[in-house]
């Protein structure tokens, strides 16, 4: 997984740098490094303008300015601050500019302009964009021309992904030495735009531990092996929804396709309502009330909450899947049952199988006793919190869904879309982390398959032009269904025997 260090970290990695490699010189080559990336998306002659911040990732732009000058580019730089009180390196960079020639404008030249290069603010940002700096990013959103952003955006928190007041809505990203979490969760998405990291020859694992890392596809593909073909149901488990209180059935529906797509050998469907006409549309699910759900000793694996309700009978649901000895999923409104009773949080603290977790905002809120917002300004320490607190393993969905350990490890995964934000698939996503605990993959395995797939599978869709809007969870469903397939055993064959 690629580690992910945030701010504090950051600084640390570069004292350590400079320690094992001395004489180093990280600014010129995160310019240098930023240039080469520029260039090859420019023609010869290119009209660019660099946004030069009052501190080190100015001192980055002022490398990059002199380098695409060098290359043949017409450089117009605008620079914000005094430069005479630039830290020592920026220093250095602005007077190797000066000294080749380059000008620094106060105000910014008339365009059009075929790139621009954001080098105001790095990762140190920690309060809102104010004055002369906020109309500076204002105009090059506002400009429509292409933006490469130097490390973050200026304006997103590299730590948490929020924006502070208004930041730059970059098309590439080109973070240095290692990749900030704030990137790929909350607001980061929206304004880092492709991002490509410039290590500066400096091996970062090997000089400090990682605060994160990211969930891409290499890292999960191989989690699922391949059949034998000597297997049975039993063999790939047995997994139970419990939920669907009168007219929210449609969720448990969701949740067991959702498991037997993603390959759970037997699933059954425990409703407090009824489950009159389920048979018939989809008759592999096996269908009991609640109550009727087979003994837990016969399950591989139990998931709660999809269209559960918030009555008494589902409370009592969910104090017998708390107290059930397999491995669980809680979602949705078994979570709230949890953040009203201090008796179920004690129980589930206390159990010996894993517990997974899987809220959204509003819901870890209600977890943590805080609002939806104080969630979303930092998702990371919002899932530690609950991972750490109650013992889980945690989901917490959204743009960059945070997975979080009961030991405080935490990973970003980078699947999904908008189209995702539509009914059910939360519903879905519980039975696939179902499903694959019940073919016995460890609680960290089955969160980081499952949440990756699911997204992968909603990208899947938009790239065949189904979606983003419109996007039906059962769609996303049946899609993992086909992508796992070929994570496991390639392509299928052109003539099937």
């Amino acid at each position: 997984m690629l580690p992910l260090y945030r701010g504090a970290s950051i600084r640390a990695l570069e004292n350590a740098a400079r320690n094992a490699h001395p004489g180093i010189d990280l600014m010129d080559n995160a310019g240098r490094a930023a240039a080469a990336f520029a260039r090859r998306q420019l023609t010869s002659g290119a009209r660019v303008l660099v946004l030069a911040g009052p501190g080190n990732n100015g001192g980055d732009a002022w490398v990059v300015a002199l380098e695409l000058a060098r290359s043949g580019h017409r450089v117009s730089a605008v620079a914000l601050g005094d430069s005479a009180s630039l830290p020592v390196d920026a220093a250095a960079a602005l007077a190797r500019w000066r000294a080749g020639g380059g000008t620094v404008g106060s105000d910014v030249p008339d365009g059009p302009w075929d790139l621009i290069v954001d080098g105001l603010f790095g990762i140190g940002l920690t309060r809102d964009l104010e004055g002369r700096a906020a109309q500076l990013v204002a105009f090059a959103n506002r400009t429509g021309a292409p933006i490469l952003a130097l490390d973050v955006p200026s304006g997103l928190d590299a730590d948490t992904g929020v924006v502070h007041g208004i930041a730059v809505r970059a098309r590439w990203t080109t973070t240095f030495l290692a990749s900030k979490p704030g990137l790929y969760t909350a607001d980061g998405p929206d304004h880092a735009g492709t991002i490509t990291l410039a290590d500066l020859d400096v091996d970062a694992a090997a000089l400090a531990s990682a605060d994160g890392s990211l969930i891409e596809r290499d890292d999960v593909a191989h989690l699922l092996p391949a059949r034998p073909r000597n297997s049975h149901k039993g063999t790939f488990g047995s997994v139970a929804i419990a939920g669907g209180a009168e007219s929210m059935v449609g969720a448990v529906v969701l949740a067991a396709r959702a498991a037997l797509l993603t390959g759970a050998g037997k699933v059954f469907a425990g409703v407090l309502g009824s489950a009159q006409g389920m048979e018939a549309g989809r008759p592999e699910i096996m269908w009991r009330s609640v109550d009727s759900l087979p003994d837990a000793e016969s399950l591989d694996a139990l998931v709660v909450g999809p269209g559960l309700g918030r009555s008494a009978a589902a409370t009592a649901a969910v104090a017998r899947a708390i107290a059930a000895p397999v491995p669980i999923v809680i979602d949705a409104d078994a979570l709230n049952c949890i953040a009203g009773s201090t008796d179920l949080e004690l129980r589930l603290t206390g159990r010996a199988a894993p517990a997974i977790l899987t809220p959204h905002p509003t819901e870890a809120a209600r977890l943590l006793g805080c609002t939806g917002g104080d969630v979303q300004r930092d998702r990371i320490a919002a899932a530690r919190t609950i991972a750490t607190q109650l013992g889980c393993y945690v989901v917490l969905k959204g743009c960059g869904s945070i997975c979080a350990q009961p030991d405080g490890a935490w990973s970003i995964n980078t699947s999904g879309n908008p189209g995702m934000a539509s009914a059910g698939m939360g519903d879905t996503l519980a039975g696939m982390i179902g499903a694959f605990l019940a073919q016995h993959l460890s609680a960290p395995d089955a969160v980081a398959l499952a949440v990756h797939l699911h997204g992968a599978a909603a990208d899947a869709l938009v790239v065949r032009g189904v979606g983003p809007i419109g996007l039906t969870a059962s769609e996303v469903a049946e899609e993992s269904r086909a992508l796992l397939n070929r994570w496991v055993y390639g392509p299928p064959a052109t003539d099937p025997v």
